[in-house]
């Protein structure tokens, strides 16, 4: 990988951290439960806790993209071979980085 490359994912890793760090604390307030003392009605409480539940599952994914980037970001600098597939050596694509900056294998060994 370059060092071009290796800003560009930078750059992108950095800027997708900020934006899921903003997110995240507007999903914590949205999985909050609702009081049972709260005058709403069967079905609002019903949509309210289906609001929730989709809420949670959005959390849990950012939190979980949050930690790969970091982790990713961690990588680029110590890592050598960072960018480049381990079983065939082929350089991964950039679009593959920014999609899954976890993987460690090009699209056709990965398969």
């Amino acid at each position: 990988m370059t060092e071009a490359q290796k800003k560009e994912f930078k750059r992108f890793a950095e800027e997708e951290m900020d934006a899921l760090k903003a997110e995240i604390p507007r999903l914590e307030e949205l999985v909050k439960p609702v009081a049972p003392d709260n005058a709403i009605g069967r079905i609002s409480r019903m949509d309210t806790i289906v609001n929730q539940s989709v809420a949670e599952a959005q959390l849990s994914k950012a939190r979980v993209r949050l930690a790969r980037l970091e982790e990713a970001l961690k990588r680029v600098d110590e890592d050598e071979e960072f960018g480049l597939c381990l079983d065939c050596g082929e350089p991964i694509p950039m679009a593959r980085l920014k999609a899954m900056p976890e993987t460690a294998y090009c699209v056709d060994c990965a398969e």
